[in-house]
């Protein structure tokens, strides 16, 4: 039976699913998995169901199964189905408040862990500021990877930090990391952080509004829009960013942050023209396109 129905929705899904470029780890067998384990009654990511068999499915369980499916090819993100997205190796709690988190974050993520850890060789304690934390994937990241350090997260809504919150205590990080709700870096405008964060990191909204109203219906139907309007060039946040982090980021620290396709080389040279900033790097994706700014201060 499980061979059968599991070919069948397979030819459903390999004939009617739109799947995504920034999700590929979504491949129509890791689709199904997935969903075959929410019938089943188990929540895990795409990228983790690959590793579990298939659980046999009484009727009730296929009927779900199918329904599932459905709502899959009518445009429901996998990540909302299951509740789950894999993120550098932490499975995370998947919900509509937030950013589901992408495979090209990942990049931000392992370019500011390593800055971090080489902080955390120099010092005993390092204080890391992320903000736009969405679902606090990056924020949990670090926490995780690096017991040295405070970890301070912010977002300006809600909703995405009531589920950062969820998922750091889904993950046993609840101890580790702060969350704070706000508007960029006004919820650290305080003497304890002016002038002492040693790594500022930052995956702001960078499409521009236009380009969002044609964004798919995927994503704009299901994900707050907020965690993507960069404003009309695309750029509203990161410029605030640049002009606001010197304020907070001690002078040796970082300032790591995920910019849109095309904006990289334009921002790599603002900055180079900025006092501020030194020793500027940056990490481009599988294309060759700048896709991570990484700068000492």
């Amino acid at each position: 039976m499980n061979a059968t129905l599991f070919r069948d929705l397979s030819t459903q899904l390999a004939a009617g699913l739109r799947r995504l470029p920034d999700k590929p780890e979504e491949t129509i067998e890791a689709t199904l998995r997935a969903l075959w384990q929410a019938a089943a009654g188990m929540a895990v990511s795409a990228e983790r169901a690959g590793l579990l068999p298939l659980p046999e499915l009484d009727a009730a369980g296929t009927g779900m199964l199918r329904s599932l499916v459905a709502r899959r090819l009518a445009g429901v993100p996998l990540a909302h189905l299951t509740g789950r997205q894999h993120f550098m190796g932490l499975e995370m709690l998947a919900g509509p408040e937030a950013l589901i988190p992408r495979r090209e974050t990942e990049l931000l993520g392992r370019g500011a862990l390593e800055r971090l850890q080489a902080l955390a060789n120099e010092r005993d304690a390092v204080r890391v500021v992320d903000v736009c934390t969405g679902c606090g994937n990056l924020a949990l990241v670090f926490a995780h990877h690096v017991p040295s350090a405070r970890v301070f997260a912010a977002d300006l809504s809600p909703e995405a930090l009531a589920l950062a919150r969820r998922n750091a205590r889904h993950l046993g990080l609840a101890a580790r990391v702060e969350f704070r709700e706000g508007d960029l870096l006004a919820p650290f405008d305080e003497a304890a952080f002016h002038g002492n964060v040693d790594l500022l990191v930052c995956n702001p909204p960078y499409i521009s509004s236009k380009k969002v109203d044609i964004l798919a219906e995927e994503i704009i139907g299901h994900e707050p829009r907020l965690a993507f309007d960069g404003g009309p060039l695309g750029i509203r946040i990161v410029e605030r960013l640049l002009r606001e982090a010197p304020r907070y980021v001690r002078p040796g620290g970082s300032l790591a942050f995920e910019v849109g396709l095309g904006q990289g080389p334009a921002l790599v040279k603002r900055m180079a023209k900025l006092a501020s900033y030194r020793r500027l790097a940056t990490i481009e994706d599988q294309a060759g396109e700048i896709r991570v700014i990484l700068a000492t201060l």
